[in-house]
């Protein structure tokens, strides 16, 4: 992610900025806002630094569909949370009222719903998740896929839910212990 991306979701309108008061980033981190002035409409974040113009972190907040979207730099997500951690900052994932922040894992599902949101068009809620799979793996799947009468991303998507299932009850086991 860099600022002229964000720029241009926002239209380079720019309402707001400030000092980054969290010192998970760098010294020089600084936060600007780009808000619609509707209450029902959006707002987005970009923090980054003054000195080397990197991106730390990228808000996007629908607040007409009641949905928020985060998207860190991947090189600086665990500073953050560790962080919130370390100073017990047990709204970190909060966006705004009883609104939690969805994080995103790749910048391009941030860009499209916040194009959309800027647009006022409807979008995928879906968190987009990047797959490394070998070409023998993919096509193990295509076979299972077609075995089943189903779409490939349909398959993943399934399997990817099974496992989320599977690590939910793994968690529940343990904290019943």
């Amino acid at each position: 992610m860099n600022l002229k991306d964000f720029m241009e979701v926002v239209e380079y309108r720019i309402t707001e900025g400030s000092e980054y008061l969290w010192h998970c980033f760098d010294e020089n981190a600084y936060t600007l806002t780009a808000w619609n002035e509707d209450y029902e409409g959006w707002s987005f974040n970009v923090t980054f630094s003054t000195k080397t113009q990197e991106v730390f972190v990228v808000e996007a907040c629908d607040y007409k569909r009641r949905r928020a979207y985060r998207f860190f730099n991947p090189d600086h997500k665990e500073a953050y949370f560790a962080y919130a951690r370390k100073h017990n900052k047990e709204h970190m994932n909060q966006a705004w009222d009883n609104i939690d922040f969805v994080d995103l894992e790749q910048e391009q599902d941030w860009l499209d719903k916040a194009r959309s949101i800027v647009a006022d068009k409807d979008y995928d809620t879906r968190v987009s998740v990047p797959l490394d799979l070998s070409d023998d793996e993919i096509f193990t799947l295509m076979k299972m896929a077609h075995d089943r009468d189903i779409t490939l991303n349909k398959l993943v998507e399934d399997v990817l839910w099974e496992v989320v299932r599977k690590h939910e009850k793994e968690t529940v086991d343990k904290l019943e212990v």
